[in-house]
């Protein structure tokens, strides 16, 4: 796998101070996305140990309340396969800081058994995953209003109580209640 940036201390991409974990590839190809360059699955730099290790050290201070993975793509089935053993690792090194995802796919219809891209992976990773953003980014619904999405569209699942309960259950943010229909 590769990536094309991490940023440290990120306000934008979940709640509280983040490290976030800009990964390549990404078939979706939304109209508007605001990181085209990271469809292609070569772009920036490889996933290597070191990098795992740097993130990790990022990751450290008490300060930082948890990881985000965006893109490209965290599930395109390759990114899945490199991501899972490091989100492994961050949650035995760090098991109270919290991992946002956010995903163009649909939980309840592409990451689940039989969907677009569920494999062997999909189900620990979303186990570990606390909280993700799902929906394909729509320009036509673009809102930039919207805490943590960029279309009206897009979803905050809580993974934790939708893996627990079977049922979807959305986040509502202390700062902004959002609802779903």
């Amino acid at each position: 796998m590769y990536y094309g940036e991490i940023k440290n201390c990120d306000i934008a991409n979940g709640e509280g101070v983040r490290v976030s974990l800009f990964v390549s590839g990404c078939t979706l190809h939304c109209v508007g996305c605001f990181n085209q360059e990271a469809w292609d699955f070569k772009y920036g730099k490889p996933f290597t140990p070191e990098v795992e290790d740097h993130l990790i050290d990022l990751l450290r201070p008490s300060y930082i309340n948890g990881l985000s993975l965006l893109g490209g793509e965290p599930f395109e089935i390759p990114n899945q396969r490199a991501l899972l053993p490091f989100l492994r690792r961050v949650k035995e090194t760090y098991p109270d800081k919290n991992i946002w995802a956010y995903t163009g796919r649909l939980y309840d219809v592409d990451l689940q058994e039989g969907g677009s891209v569920h494999c062997e992976c999909t189900d620990e990773m979303l186990d570990l995953i606390d909280v993700l953003v799902d929906g394909a980014y729509v320009e036509a619904e673009k809102d930039i209003s919207l805490a943590f999405c960029g279309s009206a569209n897009q979803r905050l699942i809580d993974l934790k109580k939708t893996r627990r309960t079977g049922e979807l259950s959305f986040v509502h943010l202390a700062s902004r209640e959002i609802r779903w229909q």
